[in-house]
C-alpha cells in the first residue's frame, strides 16, 4: 500500500499545485492550515510524509510539527519555507525534528527526491518497529511461560487473568490492550524474589507472620522495579505497582494517589484479580458481582459497571454460570485448548492453573511430568466454541 503524504499550507493555490505536480508518482492529501492538518491527521491519517509551511496563521510550522511528532512518532515531518535563516531551521530541528528542511521556490525535483526519502524512511521506521514489537511480545510470551513452570502457584492464572482483562478493557473502549494484558501476565513478578514458603501461604493470610505479610503487600513494588529497567514497558510497571490499589486511595502504595490518577489497567486488574479469589470458593461464584459491589470504595464504578455487564454468568447460580467442559486425558491435551480444572501430579503439585490456555512449553511440562511421576486424569478442558468479542 502506498504511504500518503499530507500537504499543509494556509495557501489554497500552493496546495492545488502540490497535487498536480505530484499526484501522479504519490498519494496526496492537502490540509488549508494548521487546525486543519490536525483535522486530517485523526480523521484521514495515518499519513508517512507530512510537509507544513513555516508561515501559517495560529501556529507557524514549527510549533505544527512539534505536535504532529506527539501525536505520530513515526510520521516523517518536512518543513518548506521561503526564510532560509539559520536560525529557522535550527528550531525546526530542535523542536519538530524534522527530516528535511526546503526552501521556497523549491524545484519540482528536489520535493520529489525529498519525499521518495521520506517515504522510504518511514518504512525503515515502521518495519523496525514491528521488528521490535513482535520480538517484545513474543520474549514476554516465553517469560510467563517459564514463570508459571518456576512458580506455578503465583502465575498459573496469569493467562484467564489476560484473557479478561482484554475483554473488560475493550468493553471500557480502549483501543490499544496491548499494555493491561502484559500487565495482567506479569502482575505477580515480583514474587519472584521471595521465598517460596510465602507465597505457598499467600492463598491464608492468617498463617502469614507480619514481616511476610508486609512482603507480599510490597511485592508490586519489586514488580515495578523490575519491569521498570525494560524499554516500553514504563506503563506496563506503573500498573502493576498499583494492582492493589483502592478506588478511594486506600492500599497500596500509601502515597496519597487516588481515583482517576490511578492507571485504568491497576483499577481493571485489582477488581478482577478479586473476583477471581472470590470465585475460588464455588459457595461463592455466583456472588462474586454482589460481593465486590459492596465493598465501598474499592474499585472504579465504571469498571464495575462494565464488568457487570462483560461477566454475567458471575451472577449466575451454578452450573448455568459455567462453560461447557469435557474430559480428556493427558494423551488428548492440544495445542490451544483451555483448561477449565487445574492439572496436578499425583501427589498434589500444582502444574497448570485452570484458565490457562495449552502452549507448546506447558504441554512439553505435563507430559514430561505424566511420564515421570503421572497425572491426575482426566483434565477438564473448555469446550471448543466461537471466540468471544
Amino acid at each position: 500500500m502506498q504511504e500518503k503524504i499530507l500537504f499543509v499550507d494556509d495557501d489554497s493555490n500552493v496546495l492545488a499545485t502540490y497535487q498536480r505536480i505530484l499526484r501522479k508518482n504519490f498519494q496526496i492529501d492537502t490540509a488549508l492550515g494548521p487546525f486543519a492538518g490536525f483535522a486530517a491527521f485523526d480523521t484521514r491519517g495515518p499519513f508517512g510524509v507530512v510537509v507544513a509551511d513555516m508561515n501559517m496563521p495560529g501556529l507557524d510550522g514549527i510549533q505544527f510539527l512539534a505536535k504532529i511528532k506527539e501525536k505520530s512518532p513515526d510520521t516523517v515531518r518536512m518543513m518548506l519555507t521561503g526564510r532560509a535563516d539559520l536560525e529557522t531551521a535550527v528550531d525546526a530541528v530542535n523542536e519538530g525534528n524534522v527530516f528535511r528542511f526546503l526552501t521556497k521556490p523549491c524545484p519540482p525535483e528536489t520535493l520529489m527526491r525529498a519525499l521518495e526519502a521520506g517515504i522510504r524512511h518511514y518504512r525503515l521506521v515502521t518495519a523496525e518497529r514491528v521488528l521490535l514489537d513482535k520480538t517484545l511480545r513474543g520474549s514476554i510470551r516465553v517469560l510467563t511461560e517459564i514463570l508459571s513452570m518456576v512458580d506455578t502457584k503465583s502465575f498459573g492464572r496469569a493467562e484467564a487473568l489476560r484473557n479478561r482483562a482484554k475483554r473488560l478493557s475493550k468493553a471500557l473502549n480502549v483501543t490499544d490492550t496491548w499494555e493491561i494484558e502484559v500487565a495482567a501476565m506479569l502482575s505477580q513478578i515480583g514474587r519472584v524474589t521471595m521465598p517460596p514458603s510465602i507465597t505457598l501461604k499467600a492463598s491464608t493470610p492468617d498463617q502469614l507472620t507480619e514481616p511476610e505479610r508486609d512482603m507480599l503487600t510490597r511485592s508490586p513494588e519489586i514488580g515495578q522495579h523490575l519491569l521498570a529497567n525494560i524499554p516500553r514497558l514504563e506503563s506496563v510497571a506503573q500498573i502493576v505497582l498499583y494492582q492493589n490499589k483502592h478506588f478511594d486511595g486506600t492500599g497500596f502504595p500509601a502515597d496519597g494517589v487516588a481515583g482517576v490518577q490511578i492507571p485504568l489497567g491497576s483499577r481493571i486488574l485489582k477488581l478482577l484479580a478479586d473476583l477471581a479469589d472470590i470465585e475460588s470458593d464455588p459457595e461463592q461464584r455466583h456472588k462474586a458481582l454482589e460481593i465486590v459491589r459492596s465493598r465501598t470504595g474499592w474499585y472504579d464504578p465504571g469498571v464495575v459497571q462494565a464488568a457487570s455487564t462483560r461477566f454475567t454468568h458471575l451472577a449466575e447460580p451454578s452450573p448455568a454460570g459455567v462453560k461447557p467442559s469435557r474430559p480428556v486425558g493427558v494423551n488428548e491435551l492440544r495445542l490451544g485448548q483451555i483448561l477449565v480444572s487445574d492439572v496436578e501430579t499425583r501427589e498434589g503439585l500444582l502444574l497448570l492453573g485452570g484458565g490457562s490456555r495449552v502452549t507448546g512449553a506447558y504441554l512439553v511440562r505435563i507430559r514430561n511430568f505424566a511420564r515421570l511421576v503421572g497425572i491426575r486424569e482426566p483434565i477438564m478442558v473448555e469446550v471448543e466454541q466461537a471466540a468471544e468479542e
